[in-house]
């Protein structure tokens, strides 16, 4: 199936939606969004994965099996450990490829305001003191840094493998492409499914 982008109708009503880009993309945000508009099931992949401390849960893998069980949803496309799962099922996959300096930007305001809020995430867990981004290599800065790439790396494999023919791809480049994308093929892909069931 051919990318698609910000103006291209989707080819099928989307039941079961991944969103897919880095830190600091708008992952959740959009797949919340998505979730909303077309009544689909939403969960933050981020509250199954962070146990207290940041420790990974371990009922994560079953906490997913479970939400995809729900049949029609959407989420975030990410951990290692769920990726093929959703992928498996997933019948549209939303790449957010925005520019490096955008996600960069928008991770470091997010990650400041977080922190000067002591704003609670999942399951007690707050953004560690600011300085430890100079001395934590796997701080959430530095790595939306380094990991910028391979959410592309990932979407092209998928357009390459077995899940290239059956799976909507639509990729979206800054915030103008997002709300296109919202205001145009998402919203009427609302209304089809609205109308089908009248």
């Amino acid at each position: 199936m051919p990318l698609l982008g910000p103006a291209d109708e989707l080819p099928h009503p989307p039941r079961r939606v991944l969103v897919a880009g880095t830190s600091g993309s708008g992952k959740s945000t959009l797949a919340s969004l998505v979730a909303r508009t077309l009544g689909l099931s939403y969960v933050e992949m981020d509250s199954l994965f962070h146990g207290p401390q940041w420790t990974p849960r371990p009922e994560f893998e079953a906490d997913v099996r479970r939400f995809l069980k729900q049949g029609a949803w959407a989420t975030e496309w990410q951990y290692s450990l769920a990726r093929p799962l959703l992928l498996e099922q997933a019948d549209t996959l939303v790449w957010l490829d925005h520019p490096r300096h955008v996600v960069m930007r928008r991770v470091a305001v997010r990650t400041a305001v977080r922190r000067f809020r002591r704003q609670e995430l999942w399951n007690g867990n707050v953004e560690p003191p600011l300085h430890t981004v100079f001395t934590d290599p796997e701080h959430l800065l530095r790595w939306a840094w380094k990991s910028h790439r391979r959410t592309g790396e990932r979407v092209r494999g998928v357009l390459e493998g077995r899940h290239g023919d059956r799976l909507a791809v639509v990729r979206l480049r800054g915030q103008r492409e997002v709300d296109q994308w919202r205001s145009g093929p998402l919203r009427r892909a609302a209304e089809r499914g609205e109308e089908s069931v009248r």
